[in-house]
């Protein structure tokens, strides 16, 4: 097993699919439709890994106004990396005085007159970043998850209401929500088409993802900060930065979120990191529908894991009164539904510069959020082994930081969560 790969895929490789094909068809006439397309759009990206990296290109191809201007990254060779990888793509050059290095140049970048940022850091900074882009006026795209704990959350959600005060508009990561498969089918399970919604399943599982082992040179908070996505404090553990987007359809399609959780976890393959290989949980959700609110809830059950080597599913599934649906093109009766495709990563973009062209704003700042902190619930849930409500976990105190011990493995192990201590 190499350092810094995977045997399993990224999320972004399993869902892309066919729908890169069809990007080149369906990006530029949403955008261009009634627009003055030849003003550059200025953006500025903050977190200048591979996923910052990739959303910059995916704003790229959203339209052909669009300049990436600015670059901001805790780590200079991060952010040298992505500056060549889109000049090469534009042969635009991004000025040295716009390229800022340091765990504040978030701070500057922001300053600068810009139609948008990138936000792609490591979730942990979410709430902050998000707030100082908000606080300067600049519309937003925010990577998902937007947090990791409920402190976080309720920055995001008081953030996201600045946003509309500001007459701010802002996308986010969730990228199902701007898939034509997932809008068309969500819309007709709305309009009754399996009739009343009785139980549902939601799944990430898959293989491991990246990872690095600890350089000589590198200091405890450089090699967790590059071995990010296997950190808890970093990343909200992979309940929260990969199954957000299966937990975020559960939620479009019941139109709220969880009340309560009952979860469990565990980690036996891991490489680095603090984090369980995987979570089963089973999620409450109110039925607006059913005469005993208390006892008839809609259960969904969840379940994620990164080992490699076992059974795999991206999937989502409704059970109606009336029929079943994959929530991405199939239901029940009808079988595969006539729907053209589109890249959703790229149409995250086309809708933004849409909404910040036309003035008919758009903020999707509660939607990720509310989804984020039902991941958060379940991974408080698992790592308790008790129930854990709503209210329970968005009015906790938990802020999830830096740990203070040196990163030996023994100790490391020490911090693993036990549930029932």
């Amino acid at each position: 097993m190499q350092s810094g790969k995977s045997n399993g895929l990224s999320r972004r490789q399993v869902v892309r699919g066919a729908a890169v094909a069809a990007a080149a068809t369906t990006a530029f006439p949403y955008i261009l439709r009634g627009a003055t397309s030849d003003k550059p759009v200025k953006v500025g990206v903050i977190g200048c890994g591979g996923r910052g990296t990739g959303a910059a290109h995916n704003a790229i191809a959203a339209d052909p106004a669009v300049r990436i201007v600015a670059l901001a990254d805790a780590y200079k060779d991060r952010l040298q990396d992505c500056r060549k990888s889109v000049v090469e793509k534009t042969k635009v050059e991004i000025e040295d005085k716009h390229c800022f290095v340091g765990f504040d140049a978030y701070k500057r970048l922001v300053e600068l007159d810009l139609d948008y940022v990138i936000l792609a850091t490591p979730p942990h900074y979410r709430p902050e970043h998000f707030t100082a882009a908000i606080k300067a006026g600049r519309n937003v795209f925010t990577e998902k998850p937007v947090a990791v704990d409920p402190v976080g959350i309720r920055m995001m959600l008081e953030a996201g209401k600045m946003a509309d005060e500001k007459k701010l508009s802002v996308t986010a990561g969730t990228q199902r929500r701007h898939q034509n498969s997932y809008i068309e089918t969500i819309k007709r399970i709305h309009d009754g088409v399996i009739g009343r919604i009785r139980a549902a399943q939601c799944y990430w599982n898959g293989g491991q993802l990246w990872y690095k082992d600890r350089q000589e040179n590198w200091s405890d908070m450089e090699w967790m900060h590059r071995d990010w996505v296997n950190w808890a404090w970093l990343s909200g553990d992979h309940i929260v930065e990969q199954h957000v987007h299966n937990l975020d359809i559960m939620h479009w399609v019941l139109k709220t979120h969880a009340r309560k959780a009952v979860a469990m976890g565990g980690r036996a393959r891991r490489v680095t990191g603090d984090q369980y290989d995987f979570f089963s949980a089973d999620l409450s959700f109110p039925d607006p529908e059913a005469p005993d609110k208390e006892n008839m809830d809609i259960h969904v059950h969840s379940m994620c894991r990164q080992v490699t080597g076992c059974a795999s599913s991206v999937s989502e599934r409704v059970i109606g009164e009336k029929g079943v649906s994959n929530c991405a093109g199939w239901i029940s009766g009808e079988g595969k539904l006539d729907i053209p495709g589109n890249d959703p990563y790229v149409q995250e973009h086309v809708d933004l510069i849409k909404a910040i062209r036309s003035g008919e704003r758009i903020n999707e700042t509660q939607n990720v959020s509310e989804s984020t902190m039902t991941a958060i619930m379940i991974r408080m849930s698992a790592y308790t082994g008790k129930e854990v409500t709503w209210e329970d976990a968005i009015e906790s105190d938990l802020k999830l930081g830096p740990p203070d011990y040196k990163l030996e493995d023994e100790v490391i192990r020490r911090h693993i969560p036990v549930p029932g201590k």
